[in-house]
């Protein structure tokens, strides 16, 4: 076990402390055959403060997987808070559903199943905070979708921008060109103030990018 992955270990312990609920939505994930692809519970609880610091009422999520970050997100909302999330495979969103109805916020959650570039236009905005953590190769097109379903003031943040340093790639994978150019556009979009920040820990180097709607 690696340093990071220790200190990880320490302050879900002692800081994010999650519950049983979360605990088991990560079981359910595995047991399902889903990858291990989630947000770290430190990661979880970042995005629920962020929704209660930004006193966000809806949310648009590109990536539910097995509904772990869904669910800290939900829990960072009032209870008349809503979130549409977006998953492409079925199982997964069956495992999603079950889990995040184990965890008492099913009712704040619609899980729309398909591709999401299909999902995103029947939708309808403003949305007050976007989680993107889906296919990295669409990551350009789903930041373009944030920008135009949000309002001035909304916040997106993008998960996976450092992908263990290959960002650096420029002849990397169509996911690395993916986010290379979705950081690109972050950074010269006329209507987006944004930062990136590297991570370290369970999941290895890492890190996700913050932006603000004008």
């Amino acid at each position: 076990m690696s340093n990071w992955t220790e200190v990880d270990s320490y302050l879900n312990r002692t800081v994010v402390q999650p519950d049983a609920a979360l605990l088991a939505a990560v079981d359910n994930t595995r047991n399902a055959g889903m990858p291990a692809i989630e947000v770290t519970a430190g990661q979880g609880k970042f995005l629920m403060l962020l929704a209660r610091i930004h006193q966000a009422k809806r949310v648009l999520e590109i990536g539910t997987l097995g509904g772990f970050s869904t669910t800290w997100l939900a829990r960072g909302l009032p209870e008349s808070g809503t979130i549409d999330t977006c998953e492409y495979e079925p199982a997964h969103a069956e495992v999603a559903r079950r889990n995040l109805e184990v965890a008492g916020v099913g009712h704040k959650v619609t899980v729309h199943v398909g591709a999401a570039l299909e999902t995103l236009p029947t939708l309808e905005g403003p949305y007050d905070l976007f989680f993107i953590d889906a296919d990295k190769a669409n990551n350009p097109n789903y930041l373009e979708w944030a920008v135009k379903l949000s309002r001035p003031g909304s916040v997106i943040v993008l998960d996976n921008v450092v992908r263990g340093g290959s960002v650096l790639d420029e002849n990397g994978d169509e996911d690395i060109q993916g986010t290379r150019r979705a950081l690109e556009l972050l950074g010269s979009h006329p209507r987006l103030d944004a930062t990136a920040l590297q991570t370290v820990g369970s999941k290895d180097w890492d890190g996700f990018a913050v932006a603000i709607v004008n």
